[in-house]
């Protein structure tokens, strides 16, 4: 399969003579590669979700993956406002925790890499926060060396896993 032709600049691919935002190509391969997956999953989930709730949460699932990527939000080619930078973290964590494993974790880095581009490391206090948030709302758990901890008083390194009310669907 061929990919879709782009704009000159990049930022948009062309399918059909309708232009759709590009994923950020700073995301590191690996990683762009889980999200295209978690996305094409999400994607097949809306098809056969049985109700308007399972649409609705696979919808929720789509949208993590597409803002992860940078092809929703604000525009991954423009310095991120605070809210922005904090959503995509989010968004990413979810994303990465859905494509892997229940028994999986993430390291905060991998957001970071995703959302914060070549200065991936400026957004490293934004990931670590976001973990402290989710897992304040049982969303995740945070740990190190296998226990929980808080990330706003523990040293690195960190992990971050799925928790008790993590939100498959959504």
């Amino acid at each position: 399969m061929t990919p879709p032709d782009q704009t000159p600049d990049g930022r948009y691919i062309v399918v059909d003579g309708r232009r759709w935002r590009a994923a950020d190509p700073g995301i590191p391969e690996p990683l762009k590669k889980e999200l295209i997956s978690e996305l094409m999953a999400a994607r097949r989930a809306v098809k056969d979700a049985g109700d308007d709730r399972g649409v609705a949460a696979a919808r929720a699932r789509v949208a993590d993956a597409k803002l992860a990527l940078g092809e929703r939000g604000e525009p991954w080619w423009e310095e991120a406002s605070d809210e922005g930078l904090r959503n995509r973290l989010a968004a990413a964590i979810r994303a990465l925790l859905r494509k892997r494993s229940v028994e999986s974790s993430i390291c905060p880095s991998d957001a970071a890499r995703i959302a914060g581009g070549e200065g991936w490391r400026e957004a490293m206090p934004a990931a670590r926060e976001i973990a402290g948030e989710l897992a304040e709302r049982g969303q995740v758990e945070v740990t190190a060396s296998g226990r929980k901890v808080d990330p706003a008083t523990q040293g690195d390194p960190l992990r971050i896993r799925r928790g008790e009310k993590f939100p498959l669907d959504s």
